[in-house]
This record gives structure tokens, sequence and C-alpha cells, in this order.
């Protein structure tokens, strides 16, 4: 063994952690590279020329401004991401005295507090010109504490901080990016999705097809039942769209021998213009839904029918409740890419945050933990963010 150790010293290797670097998980992935190329990245280029440019100085750079199109209101882009803050959280790596001596120190990370916040190379964090309101939301997140940061919540804080720009900052094109996160992208209860649709229509006798969510009460929270469980109830799912915009019912209409009744896939794609008999010759979904790959996908011969249905225009390109409730107030949401957490440029103010909070007394107290994340989120430059 100790033969063996000299020569895998001799050959360069050493025992010790492997090097970490950056995360790559599914950043080649081929729909992640195709959002990023083909949606992604051409909404972020088409704001150029309509953004304010910052130089080392966090000054605006007078060539840019020059070139800016004056006729057109200036794009912020609005960066939303959360991160978390623990009691315990210190520096490990320091300047330490010969004669210090180890002392005591916690063994769990302590309390923790979330934060989640917008920030710009315009403005910083996102709040009026006096600081009175913010867009900043704080949260203890666990079941004993304030639950979990979900959709709803991300709702309240958008909301917030359209509320913001509306009354301090109108006379700007305001977006908001936020990663790709199912609480961000998370859809109504009655969105489209081919996913668990029958071919064809719900038998005579049977319930008729329909979308299981979660009951709530008047104050919004879920409904229990005696066994405890959360109650569940069916609805109908929302109308698709025809290719000229016109809706189309999954359902058969008033005044049909089987009125109310689910159509089933099949009618639903011979009403788009399918050959009936090519239709009805598929099968409802390949097996597993495993269907053929994107590059042998032929739409003249399909494979099965909810292949076929799950391309069609309207069933992809579902949008999120997130951005129908920014769209309705003229608001634009744009996802990044997944995986691709290092194009937020919010992750280099954590770190600033967080390096300055590590510096700071330690948090023995929420009281004490809510104070010193504030002072570390506060203390981060404006010059620093638009560098």
């Amino acid at each position: 063994m100790r033969m063996a150790q000299i020569w895998m010293h001799h050959l360069g290797y050493r025992w010790k952690k492997s090097p970490r670097g950056q995360y790559v998980d599914g950043h080649k992935r081929d729909d992640v590279r195709e959002y990023r190329d083909t949606v992604y990245l051409p909404k972020i280029a088409e704001a150029d020329g309509c953004r304010r440019v910052w130089n080392r100085d966090g000054k605006e750079d007078e060539e840019s401004r020059a070139r800016r199109n004056p006729n057109e209101p200036v794009v912020v882009d609005h960066y939303h991401d959360e991160t978390h803050f623990t009691a315990n959280d210190r520096r490990d790596l320091r300047w330490v005295h010969d004669d210090e001596k180890p002392v005591p120190r916690a063994k769990t990370e302590g309390a923790t507090l979330m934060v989640a916040d917008f920030v710009s190379a315009d403005c910083g964090w996102l709040c009026s010109p006096d600081g009175s309101l913010s867009a900043r939301v704080l949260f203890k997140a666990g079941i004993a504490r304030d639950g979990w940061f979900d959709n709803n919540d991300i709702i309240r804080q958008v909301t917030l901080a359209m509320d913001i720009l509306d009354e301090f900052y109108p006379h700007e094109r305001h977006r908001f990016i936020f990663d790709n996160a199912t609480t961000h992208r998370k859809r109504s209860d009655d969105a489209l999705s081919a996913r668990n649709m029958s071919k064809k229509p719900t038998q005579a006798g049977k319930a008729t097809w329909g979308v299981w969510r979660t009951k709530t009460g008047p104050d919004g929270k879920p409904i229990y039942g005696p066994n405890g469980k959360v109650v569940k109830e069916k609805i109908r799912m929302a109308d698709a769209r025809f290719s000229n915009g016109e809706p189309q019912s999954l359902y058969f209409p008033e005044g049909h021998p089987r009125a109310g009744v689910f159509k089933g896939m099949a009618q639903i794609l011979i009403e788009r213009g399918f050959n009936e008999q090519l239709i009805n010759g598929l099968r409802t979904e390949c097996k597993g839904f495993k269907c053929p790959p994107s590059s042998q996908w032929d739409p003249e011969h399909p494979c099965c029918c909810r292949r076929l249905l799950y391309n069609e225009p309207d069933f992809v390109s579902v949008p999120s409740i997130l951005e129908m409730h920014c769209q309705a107030r003229g608001y634009e949401v744009i996802f990044l890419p997944k995986f691709h957490c290092e194009l937020n440029p919010i992750e280099q103010c954590w770190g600033r945050a967080k390096r300055y909070y590590r510096e700071l007394p330690p948090s023995s107290k929420e009281a004490d933990l809510e104070r010193n994340a504030l002072e570390s989120l506060d203390s981060v430059p404006l010059e620093s963010i638009r560098r």
C-alpha cells in the first residue's frame, strides 16, 4: 500500500476532494440550447440600442447614450431571484492569530431567512427613489414558520414591483427576468395540455374528462376532508385556439346530443383540418410517450395523436400565470434558460452581500438575523452592480 501511494504521488496524483467547477448539468441538452438560442437570446438582443450602458465608474457611457434612439423608451431589465441567509453562516478562512484558542460553535446552520428581490443596473434593488417602498420580500420558510414560497407569493411580489414602477418609473419600458423554476412557470389549473387526454370522446355513463385541482375555500386556502387529505375537484380544461385565433372548445357545445362531453383528441385534430382517415388510424400515444426524437419527427407521418396535438402552437405556447398576470399590466416576462444561473447578475449581488454578512457579529436571534441580512443587502453599492 505504501509503495502504491508513493508511486501515485510520483505520477502527480494527490489524495483530496475532487476539484469542483461550475454546474453544467443540462447546459447542452437539445431543448435547453434551442430555447437559449431561439427564444432567450433574441429577446435580450431586441432591446439593444434602447438600454443604458454603464462604464466602470458607474456612470452612463456617453457614446452609447448618443446612439440610443430618443424616440424609444429606455428598456430596464429587472432580474429576480431568491437566496437564504443563515444565522450561523460565518467565514471559515480568515487570519487567525497563534494565540487564538478554539471556541464552541453551533452544530447546525441555525435559523434561516429567505430573501426574494429584483435588481437592475439602472436603479439597483427595486424600490422607490426615497427607499420607502421596496419590492424585497423576507420569508421565513418552513412548515412551522411561513410555509413555502410558492407561485401565489411570486404573484404578490411582482404586483408590488409593478405598482412601484407604475408610480415612480412610468416613462421606461420594464421587463422582469426570472429563472426557469417550476414556481415561476406554473400554469393555471385549466391550462391546455395534451397529457392524459383520451383519443375518443368520454364514454356514455361515465364522468366526462377534465382536470383535477385542489379545492379552495373563500380565503383561498385548501379544503381538507374528514380523512385529513386535500379535497380535489374536477374542472373543464380551457378552450384551445385555432390557427386564426378563434377559440376551439374541447367539449361538445350546447345543442349537441352529447353536450358538455369531452370530444377526444381525434375530434379535436380533425376540427383543425387533419385528415380524418389518418387520425383514426393513429394510436393514442407511443408507449410511455417515448416518441421518435425531434430530428425524426415528420408531421405528415405522425407517430401518435398525443404527439401531434402536443406540437400544436396553442398547446406549445401556453403562458404561465406569472406571464399572464404581468402582460395584463403591460409588462414582459422573460425566463432564463434552464441550468444557466450564471446569466443572472443578481447572483453576484448575493455573493457580495453574503461576504459582508459573514463579517458581521453572529446572528444569535432572528431579529439579529433579519437586521444583519438587510444591512448586508444594502451594503452592495450601485457602482458594483453596474459593473
